[in-house]
């Protein structure tokens, strides 16, 4: 078949052009989205008078068989005409002759894929919302379950101070919340209807862009054609989207990795979301998290990648914008693929309560609550901190722990020490006394839980 700018040329495309420019490849998954496009284009033509009604009522009719060939598996993709656009094109007049070269009136591939693009991630972005809510269910309810367990709280890897552990649990809801704020935030940039720009200048004909949105349902028309070709920032922020999110999942998933140790002992992988060695018998290791982890780094690189091939674009379309589709498609394939693992897999994760209970009992964790008591005496926190801090070094010295410790051993530190300081130095104690805002009381934590149940974020 002829290519459609052959009029121009005197030889036919070389072979190993054809392979390096094709995209077909890869782009045929927009074949959805290309009919739906073409179908409302084609009855903006026959509106408006463009072309007639009866020929955008036979082009509808081919373009609805196409897509029932595609569904069944039966179309044959072309390699040599390129992509998805000319592949659905070329078989539309296959199927009602040369009125289906009257399709491409008005309109040009540039603004034809960016139209397909937007689609197919206005799609792509609400399903991925969706699965983002359930990750979020998931963590609310392991929350919910295991309300009371104590565990270390950790900054620099060392034990910090003693948190609940349905209060971190929580904290991946936050981060979760914000990605699905994040990319409801950019499906307002891709929710734009770029069809009628043209190659980059627009058209003479008497379109009407805002029919083919409402057909479309869009929620707004481009307003430069020029920028409606070139623009790839909606691609940008989407896969910026998920790099964030992806983010989120690794340090989830070296948590999970960290916890599942010998070392931590803090949680129990299910068996069917575990894989074992092929020459250790005892192994029982954490595939599923450790590929999220290593997957982020393929995110990662496409959201640099499409950065880099747009920083030295000049206006309006160039071929160069060819090279989004494969990252677009391989963040939004390995996205999905790690909120459904994951989804499936957190439910079945077991916590350790003694494991995180021992842990908390270590490494002087309740020192701040120590600095804390000696500032409800009157001294200041500075002169608390270091009176705290020798408290410390002498349990170092003598092998015992901050509870361990006699009143008289503890007033030697400082005469404003009481019998009341042992209601401070306890776990639950600790626990109990951080009711601020946002803190890990357990009182504070189920209000939380209510207000996520409930939709609710507290404002100022």
């Amino acid at each position: 078949m002829k290519k459609p700018w052959a009029g121009r040329f005197r030889m036919n495309t070389a072979k190993v052009v054809e392979e390096f420019t094709s995209s077909i490849s890869f782009d045929k998954r927009l074949w959805r989205y290309d009919i739906e496009g073409s179908i409302a284009h084609a009855s903006m033509l026959g509106k408006q008078g463009i072309i007639k009604k009866a020929e955008a009522a036979l082009i509808k009719k081919g373009l609805a068989d196409i897509k029932a060939e595609i569904e069944t598996g039966r179309f044959v993709f072309r390699q040599d005409l390129e992509d998805i656009h000319m592949n659905i094109e070329a078989a539309l007049i296959q199927r009602v002759g040369p009125v289906g070269g009257k399709l491409h009136t008005a309109r040009s591939r540039n603004d034809q894929v960016s139209l397909d693009l937007r689609l197919y991630l206005r799609d792509e972005i609400r399903a991925i919302m969706s699965l983002i809510k359930s990750l979020q269910s998931s963590t609310v309810k392991a929350a919910e379950k295991n309300i009371d367990i104590i565990m270390p709280g950790y900054t620099h890897l060392q034990r910090a101070q003693p948190i609940l552990l349905s209060h971190h649990l929580l904290c991946y809801w936050e981060m979760l919340n914000r990605d699905s704020e994040r990319f409801n935030e950019c499906l307002k940039r891709v929710d734009v209807m770029p069809l009628g720009s043209g190659a980059l200048a627009g058209t003479p004909f008497p379109i009407d862009r805002d029919y083919v949105a409402r057909l479309l349902r869009f929620s707004s028309v481009s307003d430069n054609s020029v920028d409606s070709v070139s623009d790839r920032d909606f691609v940008i922020e989407f896969i910026s989207a998920c790099s964030i999110l992806m983010m989120h999942m690794s340090r989830l998933s070296e948590e999970i990795i960290l916890w599942a140790t010998s070392e931590f002992g803090f949680i129990e992988l299910p068996d069917d979301f575990s894989t074992g060695s092929s020459i250790m018998p005892q192994k029982k290791n954490p595939d599923v998290a450790e590929l999220v982890r290593g997957k982020t780094g393929r995110v990662f690189g496409h959201l640099f990648g499409t950065l880099t091939m747009m920083k030295g674009l000049p206006l309006s379309y160039n071929r160069d914008l060819q090279e989004d589709k494969e990252a677009v498609f391989d963040s939004v394939d390995t996205v999905k693929a790690c909120l459904g693992v994951f989804n499936a897999m957190l439910p079945g994760i077991r916590f350790n309560p003694v494991s995180m209970q021992k842990a908390a009992e270590g490494g002087f964790i309740t020192a701040t609550d120590l600095a804390d008591y000696l500032c409800s005496k009157g001294i200041p926190f500075r002169n608390a901190h270091e009176i705290t801090g020798r408290v410390v070094r002498y349990c170092i010295d003598k092998g015992k722990s901050l509870e361990g410790l006699t009143l008289k051993e503890l007033m030697g530190f400082s005469e404003m020490i009481g019998e009341d300081v042992f209601k401070y130095l306890s776990l639950e104690a600790s626990i109990t006394r951080r009711t601020s805002y946002a803190g890990t009381a357990r009182k504070m934590v189920i209000e939380r839980i209510k207000a996520i149940k409930r939709g609710l974020n507290r404002s100022v």
